[in-house]
């Protein structure tokens, strides 16, 4: 009998089956969020991913050669949130080595599949200058290492599945010992928990396994039980590190590794992704010379864009599932239309959610809205589309959602169009940012400035707690109220009104002069009243302005300036 192996219509079965399991559970994995807020998103994040890829194979020929490059291609462009990207650089790695196992006219067995995930594992840690293990990074390598020992030992593709499979698990249950974050929260990592059922569904199509109802994940230890041993998350040095610096670079792939080697001299935050002699290159530091002439050493860095970072604190990730959709100016009647002229080259992309979010987005310069942000994370594809709907040769595209940034960065090395992103990470900053915006300035002009305007806005937001939780602000029920900063969960409260009031005293200090409140769909009067009377009455010199924008899962947003 021959050995089984992973052709193209296995794998293309494997790829859809995958999509279906994530999509089953996306629910349970949305739950593993670290915060215990109603916007849990890998789950989410990793099925739309998916389902890009599974759109990107419509129509390509059951040849492992197009397959795999469309896969990859797919993966790219439909990475949406940090766990997309991770999961988009692991599909890489995958159909890189089984593309060139076809074209060398191997045939796709355990040994090259054993290969695939190694090479998956590979560059997963490449695109991340200092990963952090504990985290689907940890779970694809191990995985990984039992797959290649499986296969050394002469087994065939399901033996080295199986062993990918349990190894997974086995590590998956380890992350809370790894993370604090992790044991605080009493959950496992949550992207682990969504590769893996990457390895069922290919056991499901080469053994006839059936895909698993729930997932298979034990409760994580409780934080009690692990905390002594977990080792800390590490902290990005964004608040050091005045400047983001980013280009494409043309440089041969064996010069990559000295030239990520003299970025780390030099700063932080450091991702550098791609392969075959283009590279997308990413650095917070404060020698912007010193990044550029890095590159300059080992090949050509071109779309160079050069942003006056936020002194922020890091927030948690943020996302909900809400319909596809592009929001143009002639969606929003309400809102003042922002013409383009032949004098304008830049326009903004921004991503918002709510009628009010974005009549507020647009009528402030906002060319496009992207729907998205607390409810959806868009794809990169999503966000191409709107800027290549534009007529000017400059985009500067506003996420405002901490988990949208690494998805929008990807646009610039997809476009003709020279794209820079400032990082907002709220709403309330991507609307403060826009007053700084010239659209006859350059993009990277506008970055830096608009970085600089939403610099000056605190964000705050209150929303209900979906599970019960331990925090530093105390122990959370579900249902409770949390007032969360940029610090994080701030307040804890019977009621949204005594969660607001708690967290604006936590934030508002004696340099504020006004408090912008957004309402949300599940914002009451009798609430925002008592919002307004507390900081009247506790901060006099704070003026309240209060505008409703729409958005879901949290009654308010709050901007300090």
């Amino acid at each position: 009998m021959a050995p089984i192996v992973l052709d193209a219509v296995t794998l293309r079965r494997v790829i859809v089956g995958f999509h279906g399991g994530l999509a089953d559970h996306r629910q349970v994995i949305d739950n593993l969020n670290v915060y215990p807020v109603p916007d849990g998103d890998t789950g989410t994040n990793m099925t739309l991913t998916m389902k890009s890829v599974v759109e990107s194979l419509d129509g390509v020929a059951d040849d492992l050669d197009p397959l795999c490059t469309a896969l990859a291609h797919g993966a790219l462009m439909g990475a949406r949130g940090n766990s997309g990207v991770i999961l988009a650089q692991i599909l890489r790695g995958v159909s890189g080595v089984l593309r060139d196992s076809a074209v060398a006219g191997s045939v796709p067995d355990a040994p090259v599949v054993a290969r695939a995930l190694a090479a998956a594992s590979d560059g997963a840690y490449s695109a991340v200058a200092r990963p952090v293990e504990g985290t689907i990074l940890t779970v694809i390598r191990e995985a990984s290492e039992s797959a290649q020992a499986a296969a050394a030992a002469g087994g065939g593709l399901t033996e080295v599945f199986d062993a990918a499979r349990e190894r997974g698990y086995d590590a998956l249950e380890r992350t809370p010992e790894m993370l604090a974050v992790l044991a605080e929260a009493g959950v496992v990592d949550a992207g682990g928990a969504g590769l893996l059922l990457l390895f069922d569904a290919c056991l499901a199509e080469i053994d006839g396994r059936p895909m698993p109802e729930a997932p298979e994940l034990s409760a994580a230890p409780a934080p009690a039980a692990v905390a002594s041993e977990a080792r800390p998350v590490e902290e990005s040095s964004i608040a050091d590190l005045r400047y983001e610096v980013m280009f494409l670079l043309d440089a041969p792939d064996p010069s990559v590794d000295g030239f990520k080697a003299a970025w780390q001299e030099i700063g932080d935050s450091i991702v550098v992704v791609g392969g075959d002699g283009i590279w997308n290159c990413h650095i917070h530091t404060d020698d912007i010379g010193a990044a550029i002439e890095a590159g300059i050493a080992v090949g050509r860095p071109h779309r160079i864009q050069i942003t006056d970072l936020l002194d922020q604190a890091a927030e948690h990730s943020e996302s909900f599932e809400a319909p596809d959709q592009l929001l143009s100016l002639d969606d929003a009647s309400s809102a003042p239309a922002v013409q383009i002229t032949e004098a304008d080259q830049c326009s903004v992309v921004a991503v918002g959610a709510g009628a009010g979010v974005v009549e507020i987005l647009m009528s402030m310069g906002a060319n496009r809205v992207v729907a998205g942000g607390q409810s959806m994370n868009p794809s990169t594809a999503e966000l191409l589309a709107a800027v290549d709907s534009l007529p000017t040769g400059h985009v500067v595209v506003l996420p405002n959602n901490k988990n949208i940034i690494p998805v929008a960065e990807q646009v610039d090395g997809e476009t003709e169009r020279t794209v820079c992103v400032v990082p907002t990470r709220s709403v309330v900053e991507g609307i403060a940012s826009l007053l700084a915006f010239s659209p006859g300035a350059t993009a990277a002009q506008n970055s830096e400035a608009m970085a600089d305007a939403a610099e000056s806005v605190t964000p705050g937001e209150v929303t209900q707690a979906v599970r019960d939780a331990s925090s530093s602000a105390g122990p959370i029920t579900t249902g409770d109220w949390l007032g969360i900063g940029p610090d994080g969960i701030a307040a804890v409260e019977s009621d949204a009104a005594a969660a607001a009031t708690a967290l604006l005293s936590t934030i508002i200090d004696d340099d504020h002069e006004l408090l912008t409140v957004l309402t949300g769909t599940d914002a009451d009067a009798a609430t925002t009243e008592a919002i307004v009377g507390h900081v009247a009455e506790h901060h006099p010199d704070v003026e309240v302005e209060v505008t409703e924008g729409g958005q879901p899962l949290y009654p308010y947003y709050f901007g300090l300036e």
